[in-house]
C-alpha cells in the first residue's frame, strides 16, 4: 500500500517555525516485501541496512530479535512497517514504525523507529492503548536545537484507508515541537509508484534536504546548536 502524505512540522518556540511537505510512504508487510523488477526496483528498494539491527539479517529477523530482548515473543504474528523505500539508491527515514501483531492478529505492540541526520538511530518500544496512543522519554538527539531531554506523546494509530500520526515533544522547559503525518491510501500499483514518483523525484532525498534547510533557516535567524552528546549503542538495534 501507498500512502499520498503531507508532513508538518511546528516549532512554536523559541522561534516560530512551521514548515510542511508531500511525500509518499509505504505501508509493507515485512514477510513480503516488495521485490519489484526492471526500472522499478529503483524506486522501491527494503533492506535491513535501512532500519534497526544486523544489516546482515532480514528486517524481521531483526525486529524479532529486538522483541525478544525487551521480553517480546510475537510468534510469527504480522508486523507491518510504515517507511520511506530506498528511491535511486538513497534512502532517509526521520520515523519509520512498526505494527506488531500477535499470532492471533490483535496488536501487541508498536515500535517507532527514529533516525537523525547524524545517522543515528533510537527504536522506542510502545504498548499503546486503544487509540494508538502511547508517551515515550527522548533518548536521541534529533533537532541539533533540542537537547535529549523531555518526553515524547505519540499518536500511532495503525493506518488504514487514511494515515494519521502525530508526535509531540514536550520539553521540561515548556518548549513543544510537534510533527504529523496524514494522507490517503492507494494501491500500490505500477502506475500508482510510477505517479508518486513523477509528483515526488527524489523523494528520500528532498526530506533529508528539506529538513536540513530547515535547520539552516534557524540557524540564520539566530538559533543555535546545543552539543551534540555521545551515543551508545542501544542494544538489538546498532
Amino acid at each position: 500500500m501507498l500512502y499520498e502524505c503531507r508532513i508538518v512540522h511546528a516549532r512554536p518556540t523559541p522561534l516560530r517555525n512551521v514548515f510542511s511537505y508531500r511525500t509518499y510512504e509505504w505501508l509493507v508487510d515485512i514477510d513480503k516485501l516488495p521485490r519489484p523488477g526492471g526500472w522499478r526496483s529503483l524506486l522501491a528498494g527494503f533492506g535491513a541496512p535501512d532500519h534497526l539491527g544486523d544489516p546482515g539479517r532480514s528486517i524481521r529477523e531483526n525486529v524479532d530479535e529486538f522483541l525478544r530482548t525487551r521480553g517480546v515473543d510475537l510468534d510469527g504474528g504480522q508486523v507491518l512497517m510504515l517507511a520511506h523505500a530506498r528511491v535511486l539508491g538513497y534512502v532517509f527515514n526521520p520515523l519509520s514504525v512498526y505494527w506488531c501483531h500477535r499470532a492471533d492478529g490483535t496488536l501487541d505492540c508498536v515500535i517507532a523507529e527514529v533516525h537523525n541526520t547524524y545517522g543515528q538511530l533510537h527504536a522506542y518500544l510502545l504498548h499503546t492503548d486503544g487509540q494508538g496512543r502511547a508517551r515515550a522519554g527522548k533518548e536521541l538527539y534529533v533537532s541539533p536545537y533540542h537537547p535529549v531531554d523531555g518526553w515524547y506523546q505519540m499518536s500511532l494509530p495503525r493506518p488504514a484507508q487514511r494515515l494519521a500520526l502525530s508526535i509531540t515533544l514536550h520539553r521540561p522547559n515548556g518548549y513543544l515541537f510537534a510533527a504529523s503525518v496524514r494522507g490517503a491510501a492507494v494501491p500500490a500499483t505500477r502506475l500508482a509508484l510510477l505517479r508518486a514518483t513523477v509528483r515526488h523525484p527524489c523523494s528520500t532525498v528532498m526530506v533529508s534536504a528539506r529538513i536540513r534547510w530547515q535547520g539552516i533557516k534557524l540557524y540564520a535567524r539566530g538559533l543555535r546548536p546545543v552539543p551534540r552528546p555521545a551515543r551508545h549503542p542501544q542494544e538489538g538495534v546498532q
